[in-house]
């Protein structure tokens, strides 16, 4: 029997299946005792690698925080594409999407551990380091407002990248302070400020 000759896709293939099990560990690590407590020792070990492999396929414990934390934004962002098919009137997509994002991050384990206890550790990923994914954030945002003027939901404007950074950014600093006179406490709440608010600053 031969092998198989080695490609380079079979090469990808396999770096990635190792990069994300190096992922996966951490993120299981980080929720379960924090960064602070975590080495890449740990990470190693969970994933079934040696410590080399993660410093060759990720990087030191910094690099796979911001890999990490850049991936679950990734998660979030996929998961509202399916959203937009399920809906008729841009009122009722806006309200999904918002309660969705702020609900996905409210209830995230990592996220929710490390606001609580190591909020030093996860707010330079959401500000002076955060740039990639508030980047991504706005394109996956501004996507879906082209979708919805694809399907007639909404009037095409050349402002429309503009009130889509605008929502993103209300989200952002959500995330960042919850806390405030605003009621935004329930699913409830959520969606009746998306209407009421959030509606009127993307149909301009």
């Amino acid at each position: 029997m031969t092998t198989p000759p080695t490609t380079s896709s079979n090469t990808r293939e396999s770096t990635d299946s190792v990069e994300a099990r190096i992922l996966d560990a951490a993120l299981v690590q980080f929720e379960q005792v924090g960064i602070k407590k975590t080495t890449i020792e740990d990470i190693a070990r969970r994933a079934g690698v040696d410590r080399v492999t993660v410093y060759r396929r990720v990087g030191s414990r910094d690099d796979v925080v911001q890999i990490v934390a850049t991936r679950e934004v990734q998660r979030v962002l996929a998961a509202l594409a399916e959203i937009a098919e399920r809906h008729s009137t841009l009122p009722d997509l806006v309200a999904d999407l918002f309660v969705t994002v702020v609900t996905r991050w409210r209830t995230h384990p990592l996220v929710d551990r490390m606001l609580s206890l190591e909020p030093e550790r996860l707010l330079p990923q959401l500000t002076t380091a955060g740039a990639p994914s508030f980047t991504m954030a706005v394109a996956t945002t501004a996507t879906l407002l082209q979708g919805a003027v694809d399907s007639g939901l909404l009037p095409d404007s050349p402002g429309l990248l503009t009130r889509a950074e605008i929502v993103c950014r209300f989200v952002h600093s959500l995330i960042l302070q919850p806390d405030g006179s605003i009621p935004l406490a329930t699913t409830a709440e959520l969606d009746t400020f998306a209407r009421d608010y959030l509606v009127p600053i993307i149909q301009g």
